[in-house]
């Protein structure tokens, strides 16, 4: 049932915006391709942060600084239920969530996405924002200087979606 109403939503969608275009007399396509250019117009002034932050990670795995990271603070996170393998997939995470996806497929090699370890890590993914890019792409585009206690709120935040996602998956293992 699932899989058939999947199929229909998103060709559904469309054509319900197309239609309610049509019936409030509005060019669709126009709009379209409006929202299209402010779209690539976003894209460019994203693409120099996202390119910084692609490149930063490359940087770290590569010369496995994120493997000290591991073997440094695993044993204190071991204490809480989360593995060193996550140490690397914590801290990337709030840079770069395409990054941490590459890391998630290593997990998902080494371990198995059924697994506890899989398991965890998807729902940590789930879990924890992009705290440190979100912060730079958002405040850059609206010129904010003083970020006040963002920084603070978005770590804590990211500190209990892990916890969350620690207790999670004790339950759904």
């Amino acid at each position: 049932m699932l899989m058939r109403l999947s199929v229909i939503i998103i060709p559904a969608l469309i054509f319900y915006i197309v239609l309610n275009g049509v019936l409030n007399r509005t060019d669709v396509y126009d709009a379209f391709v409006k929202g299209a250019l402010d779209g690539l117009k976003t894209v460019v002034t994203v693409l120099p942060t996202l390119v910084g932050l692609m490149v930063a990670v490359g940087v770290l795995r590569a010369s496995g600084f994120l493997a000290l990271l591991s073997e440094l603070f695993g044993g204190l996170t071991e204490k809480f239920g989360i593995g060193a393998e996550f140490v690397p997939l914590l801290f990337i995470k709030m840079f770069s969530s395409s990054a941490a996806t590459g890391l998630v497929l290593d997990i998902f090699e080494q371990y198995g996405p059924d697994s506890r370890t899989g398991l965890l890590t998807s729902i940590m993914m789930s879990c924890t924002e992009t705290c440190f890019y979100t912060m730079s792409v958002y405040y850059m585009a609206a010129r904010v200087k003083k970020t006040r206690w963002t920084l603070p709120g978005a770590l804590l935040a990211t500190g209990v979606g892990v916890a969350v996602s620690v207790v999670m998956a004790m339950f759904l293992q």
